[in-house]
């Protein structure tokens, strides 16, 4: 069984694509999915950051490559997926659309270039390095694009308007690409993490929202990011190859909670 377990799960001869890897969740995961086998490409605005992750994956015996991503300046994108096909050899089959920032304010607060910022990145950026993979997973016939939302497009939650707007746009347009892509043999979906203890989190921290929000998760704790790595796996690997346009919550529980 556990033979069985680590092939069906196997990324072996995959190319996985992380965008937003310099740090929390899209580091972790980036590692999570060179460990299960895959090629990885870590992509960020930050180089200096996901070469140097990169060349620490690459000394622990895995296959890693970092290249150059903004998700707010579209040009970028295919420049990305070409240098990460020259790296690899072959095209992405696998992407993490991960990158994202965060935004807290009062909705009458919220300030016009930091809602542009967060859909600009959250949203528009999202769609864009989505569907450029897609273009080219097409080609090829198969792929499996796992977008990273937010529990906070599935709930109400004050403060954060712009963010949870986003992260909605994103789950709905998940919806809308598994419906038309599933004929070109590429499966979409998409995570909604809750709240993880990552750079991101700092913010909830600083701001004193922490322990009113821990209140509300059944399971009273905090995610890490390793309690990602079954979900992911599931869905870059073959163990998922029938799912797509799934909506998938990994949040203790949180978007449950009554109150």
């Amino acid at each position: 069984m556990v033979a069985l377990a680590e092939e069906l799960f196997s990324l072996k001869g995959r190319v996985a694509f992380v965008s937003g890897a310099s740090s929390g969740l899209g580091l972790h995961l980036a590692g999570t999915l060179a460990r299960a086998g895959a090629s990885v490409v870590l992509a960020a605005r930050r180089v200096d950051k996901v070469s140097a992750a990169a060349a620490e994956l690459t000394a622990q015996g895995h296959r890693a490559h970092a290249v150059a991503l903004d998700v707010t300046r579209s040009e970028t994108i295919p420049a990305a997926f070409d240098a990460a096909e020259e790296a690899c050899g072959k095209p992405v089959d696998v992407l993490l659309n991960n990158a994202g920032i965060v935004y807290a304010s009062k909705f009458l607060q919220q300030e016009e270039a930091e809602v542009s910022r967060i859909l600009d990145t959250n949203f528009k950026g999202a769609f864009l390095v989505a569907q450029e993979t897609a273009r080219r997973m097409a080609k090829i016939k198969q792929g499996s694009i796992i977008n990273v939302a937010s529990t906070a497009g599935l709930r109400a939650a004050g403060m954060m308007s712009s963010y949870a707007a986003a992260k909605a746009g994103l789950i709905h347009l998940t919806k809308i690409m598994a419906l038309e892509l599933a004929g070109r043999g590429i499966r979409v979906n998409v995570i909604c993490p809750g709240n993880f203890e990552t750079d991101m989190h700092d913010l909830f921290v600083s701001s004193g929202m922490d322990k009113t929000v821990l209140e509300r998760i059944p399971q009273r704790r905090f995610g890490k990011p390793q309690d990602l790595d079954g979900v992911t796996l599931l869905l870059a690997s073959d163990a998922g190859r029938y799912m797509t346009g799934a909506v998938i919550a990994v949040d203790g529980g949180q978007s449950l909670s009554w109150m």
